[in-house]
């Protein structure tokens, strides 16, 4: 026997699943929920509950209920409520206290769709974009989507567009959302990053490093710090022999002199493009010195791929368990359950890590391994 608040919670359930494949009208109509109607012999036991039941639904006030005759040998001639039925979405938003967002909903959805009517499959996808984002923030996203639609190769930054309102970071914050909408528009394929699909021009990626060898730093004009597009860093000439590689950007501003040697730092996951870097690939050696995490370790292996020579540096058990007093939280672990590229033991380590062998998120900063021993560590292996 469903009653009726057992009923609205069962449409409350399925309202965020499937409001929005009911934008526009669509959907199949009336909606019917069935109320779970016993048998005889399960009223003539829970008699009371059947009879509060039956009563419950005579006094229910939204929607229609259906009715219907049962004949039983013991009861005799019943009347029960068999179905709730629903005629539209507008009653079934009302119903569940819904109206205000489901009318900003279907008001949005009516006139985006007479605009852009491609993107009416992607907006059934984005009820709680249509129902819940701000006024001034909806109107923003159609701005800025009619001008990029309008000026698809304007090849211009972000902080030229003539939109009110935009600033680059708030397009920085919506590049999935206005570049999935101009893929559809364009019928661009899916792949396609959003500087492409929009025409807008990218700030060039930048790439830190520091040059550790006087004799390498004549070689690029006497300078020891660069920050430049890596474009640009990809056409030095820069005969290092080796290249360490270091996550945080402090860390890699501590390494002091070491002959032949260069340091890239703070890339994070974007490690990909630095097999680009000719002088790099051309190293004798190079190290990856990460977060003894499991997102250092899956960085680690991210950059193997792409440079198969990479070693560790100081992302080993036996550092980790040697700064036991120095861990810290890992605020969201890595999901997978191995990590491409990484040798036998990284790999044990990740395993470890991520099954909380030591602990509950175990993490060890690099910047929190004391210099002094991760200097001598680096200079040992600059020597070797």
């Amino acid at each position: 026997m469903r009653s009726p608040e057992q009923a609205v919670a069962l449409l409350r359930g399925q309202w965020p699943r499937q409001a929005g494949d009911w934008l526009g009208g669509s959907g199949e109509w009336p909606l019917r929920v069935l109320l779970a109607v016993p048998g005889e012999k399960q009223a003539s036991a829970h008699w009371v509950a059947f009879e509060a039941w039956r009563s419950a639904w005579k006094s229910w006030p939204g929607g229609e209920v259906i009715w219907i005759e049962r004949r039983w040998p013991l009861l005799g001639r019943q009347v029960v409520p068999e179905a709730l039925l629903l005629p539209d979405a507008n009653a079934l938003a009302a119903l569940l206290g819904e109206t205000v967002r489901w009318q900003r909903a279907c008001a949005r959805f009516a006139t985006w769709t007479q605009r852009w009517p491609s993107l009416a499959t992607g907006l059934r996808r984005q009820y709680l974009l249509l129902a819940d984002t701000g006024e001034t923030e909806f109107i923003r996203l159609g701005d800025m989507l009619a001008w990029l639609q309008a000026h698809r190769a304007s090849n211009l930054f972000a902080r030229q567009l003539p939109v009110a309102g935009l600033d680059s970071k708030w397009l920085e914050t919506r590049t999935g959302l206005l570049g999935d909408w101009l893929r559809t528009l364009a019928d661009l394929p899916r792949d396609t990053d959003f500087w492409r699909a929009s025409g807008l021009r990218r700030e060039p990626d930048r790439l830190r490093l520091r040059v550790l060898d006087p004799a390498l730093r004549a070689r690029a004009g006497g300078l020891g710090d660069i920050h430049a597009p890596f474009d640009q860093l990809a056409a030095l000439a820069l005969p290092a022999r080796r290249v360490f590689i270091v996550e945080n950007k402090q860390t890699g501003l501590a390494f002091d002199d070491l002959p032949g040697a260069v340091v890239l730092m703070a890339r994070g996951y974007a490690v990909d493009r630095l097999h680009e870097l000719p002088w790099l690939r051309a190293a004798d050696a190079v190290h990856y010195w990460g977060d003894l995490d499991t997102h250092g370790l899956a960085i680690l292996g991210h950059l193997r791929g792409h440079l198969p020579q990479v070693r560790s540096l100081l992302m080993d058990e036996t550092t980790l368990l040697a700064h036991r007093a120095l861990w810290v939280t890992e605020p969201q672990p890595h999901r997978a359950d191995a990590i491409e590229y990484l040798d036998t033991p990284e790999q044990a380590l990740y395993r470890d890590l991520r099954g909380d062998r030591w602990g509950v998120r175990v993490r060890l900063e690099q910047e929190r391994i004391g210099w002094d021993v991760a200097w001598a560590n680096i200079r040992s292996m600059a020597s070797g």
